[in-house]
């Protein structure tokens, strides 16, 4: 009898052992959350055969990196290469440049596809000549409120004024640039809408003094004096659109602002061989518009975050009183507008200058990117 209570003992516990084997399932506890769980192996498979799980939740919409989607062409956005590189794309389109991601990284291309950095801006299609240009924009969705610039009369800490701060968050995004980096640099700029017999002068002061100079010119400075426009480029400043025939540019059709700027481009590449990359608005006046199609045209909208009554002939500052506004005003990126129809300013140019070096500052231009072609 014990020995066959030991056998069905032994039959017994294989009969459960063999049940516990084949037949049951270990008890998995279910997810706190109450979601499926997959074991590695169903992972694995997933991975290996990109199927998508449709019980997830909805995808998050990507970001987007390209705000002012507004200004793209109807055309593929071609990569940009880096500095000193060849621009790869279309040929038939090679006049198109673009660059999608940080602005800070901004590129142009010249008409023979050279890559050149510009200042600090996004930049959308060049200038093309006409109505048949397949990349032109009406933008007639941005506002044309004519706003009138001045940089206003409230400062920070570095003497920088606020407003000029302000347009460049306001107005970046658009080409536009209304003071530069917390730097010690000067842009010293000057508009020419005709010659009052000082810019040999000022020229003669800046090549002593070894300093550079942005001059921004219309069509008729450039007609009736080439020889300073060719001074200018030779002694190594730059030269920027200041229109054809100096209007407002609120006033004016998205056509007249791309003929005022295309005409004296193209006239000053085909009489001086040289790219004009700057462009000044007449009187300071902009709009969202203008703005928007200067930069189409590949060109950085340069303001100002220092100007004084200088342009009067008939009523010319006096020069102490003058220069010591000037160098009261001086800043970190200051942009400073004079005229060089004023015979005051091409009287205290030397001292200014001499001013500015010694306390650290350096002339510069604004965007090297300036060349001659």
């Amino acid at each position: 009898m014990k020995r066959f209570i030991s056998i069905l003992t032994l039959f017994c516990t294989a009969t459960v052992l063999s049940a516990m084997l084949v037949g049951c399932e270990p008890n998995v506890p279910e997810n706190d959350n109450n979601e499926n769980t997959l074991d590695v192996n169903d992972t694995l498979e997933r991975n290996n055969t990109n199927d998508v799980n449709h019980n997830t939740e909805e995808p998050l919409e990507p970001f987007d990196s390209e705000p002012f989607d507004e200004f793209d062409t109807n055309e593929p956005l071609e990569p940009i290469e880096p500095f000193d590189s060849e621009l790869e794309g279309n040929p038939a389109n090679e006049h198109t440049a673009a660059v999608e991601g940080d602005s800070t990284a901004d590129f142009a291309a010249d008409l023979d596809g050279q890559v050149l950095p510009l200042y600090g801006r996004r930049i959308f299609p060049k200038y093309l000549s006409g109505s048949n240009n397949p990349n032109a924009n009406d933008f007639t969705h941005l506002s044309n409120k004519k706003i009138g610039w001045g940089p206003g009369k409230h400062f920070d800490e570095d003497n920088r004024p606020a407003d000029a701060i302000k347009a460049n968050g306001d107005y970046s995004a658009l080409g536009a640039t209304f003071i530069g980096e917390r730097e010690p640099l000067i842009y010293l700029t000057f508009d020419e809408g005709y010659e009052n017999g000082y810019t040999a002068a000022i020229l003669d002061t800046l090549k002593a003094k070894r300093a550079k100079a942005t001059f921004f010119v219309t069509y008729d400075y450039c007609k009736s004096s080439p020889e300073l426009v060719r001074r200018m480029i030779d002694e190594g400043h730059a030269v920027g659109n200041h229109s054809y025939s100096h209007p407002s540019f609120p006033d004016c059709s998205v056509e007249q602002i791309r003929e005022e700027i295309g005409k004296l481009h193209d006239y000053v590449k085909e009489t001086f061989e040289y790219e004009m990359r700057l462009i000044r608005f007449p009187m300071g006046e902009f709009s969202e518009r203008s703005l928007a199609v200067s930069q189409e045209m590949g060109y950085t909208s340069v303001f100002w975050s220092f100007a004084y009554p200088d342009w009067n002939v008939n009523n010319q500052p006096e020069p102490a009183a003058s220069l010591e506004k000037i160098k009261g005003a001086t800043h970190p990126g200051g942009i400073f507008l004079l005229h060089a129809v004023s015979k005051t300013n091409a009287t205290i140019l030397g001292d200014l200058i001499d001013y500015w070096h010694s306390n650290g500052y350096r002339l510069t231009v604004i965007g090297e990117e300036i060349v001659q072609v």
